[in-house]
């Protein structure tokens, strides 16, 4: 198991990607997917990346930790010594992981999110490789089985409702010995800001609500993708520290990133701020530092 470990120059931490990859057996069988358990409003959700997408210039400011996971899934594609004709970036958002690809990896890249806005924020750069938006919600694919030499995903899953549906959809609409490459958050991302919240909604309003959405492990996702068809799994662990001076600034970079999850009364996110500097503010920084 890999962990990385970045520091930067202020206070605030943030991030524990999940990256995992597995390939197709050539006679998978298809599987079925469950009910789904509705944790998220997908309603709710795309709206918040519509409204992200729109403020242009203030979301290109916070692209850098899409931007940084985007990165290192494109390079697990060169781990493929084999060049793709097509890939399809599911939750691709304003296009993260095409500023990173060439035309040594693939010929063209189909980008694939349920914003509208996020597909055509950026429509007007130029890329290395060919660019086809689609509107795509992750839940329901719209590929015929079989079809697809290669999928990747980078941080958008962790807001899909029936996870291991939407990885039986994925499988299925991969050619045999086609593969997946995707990240997620896991474990304990924004760990910091979930104990300030829980303890500043418990002084302040006597109660609890779900502002940090839930997490799911390695140990799960290397079991979820075998239990949904894919052999030859891997999972790492990245561990991605960005500082912020405070819970104001982190929330508001969640915001214009379209990663918020429930409104928060000043009062509370206030309290949140104080009781995150009193617990975590002991994080000492280092500029420039990175660890293997």
């Amino acid at each position: 198991m890999l962990t990385r470990s970045i520091r930067t120059t202020c206070s605030f931490t943030f991030g524990l990607p999940r990256r995992f990859y597995a390939s197709v057996p050539t006679n998978s069988p298809t599987g079925s997917g469950g009910t789904a358990f509705q944790v998220f409003n997908r309603e709710v959700k795309r709206r918040q990346k519509e409204r992200a997408a729109l403020d242009v210039e203030k979301s290109r400011v916070v692209d850098y930790l899409k931007d940084e996971i985007a990165a290192r899934v494109a390079d697990r594609l060169l781990d493929i010594k084999r060049k793709f004709n097509t890939v399809v970036d599911l939750g691709s958002g304003c296009g993260h992981i095409v500023k990173h690809v060439n035309q040594d990896m693939m010929k063209k890249l189909i980008m694939c999110d349920m914003s509208e806005a996020a597909l055509r924020r950026d429509a007007d750069l130029k890329y290395e490789v060919e660019v086809e938006r689609k509107v795509v919600d992750e839940e329901h694919l719209p590929f015929e089985e079989d079809t697809l030499e290669a999928v990747v995903s980078s941080l958008s899953m962790h807001w899909v409702n029936d996870l291991p549906g939407a990885l039986i959809q994925i499988r299925r609409a991969l050619q045999p010995d086609g593969v997946f490459v995707g990240a997620m958050f896991g474990g304990d991302t924004l760990f910091e800001l979930r104990t300030s919240l829980q303890l500043a909604e418990m002084e302040r309003e006597s109660g609890l609500s779900p502002h940090v959405s839930p997490m799911t492990n390695s140990n799960d996702i290397s079991r979820l993708l075998t239990r949904c068809g894919f052999t030859m799994t891997t999972v790492d662990v990245d561990e991605i520290q960005v500082n912020y001076p405070s819970a104001f600034e982190l929330m508001d970079d969640l915001r214009a990133m379209g990663e918020n999850n429930a409104v928060l009364s000043r009062d509370t996110l206030m309290a949140a701020s104080s009781i995150y500097k009193e617990l975590h503010d002991w994080v000492e920084a280092f500029p420039g530092d990175s660890t293997t």
